[in-house]
């Protein structure tokens, strides 16, 4: 699932451990979901995108998901 969480958590100045702090998750956790080479569970991406104070639907591009 393609996701946005880079380019958002950069716009906040976020390092991928204060992400990941945030979240409860590891740091290798949170690259792995930026690098799209994992999938969070949907617990973890209602996580993320509180974390990055985004609407999940902005954090996570959606329309490719029934693809």
């Amino acid at each position: 699932m393609n996701n946005h969480i880079k380019v958002l958590r950069a716009a906040k100045n976020m390092s991928q451990q204060e992400l990941a702090n945030l979240c409860q998750v590891s740091r290798h956790a949170v690259m792995a979901i930026e690098k799209q080479k994992h999938d969070p569970s949907i617990t973890l991406a209602c996580k993320l995108a509180a974390a990055l104070e985004e609407p999940l639907a902005r954090v996570f591009d959606l329309s490719d998901i029934n693809k």
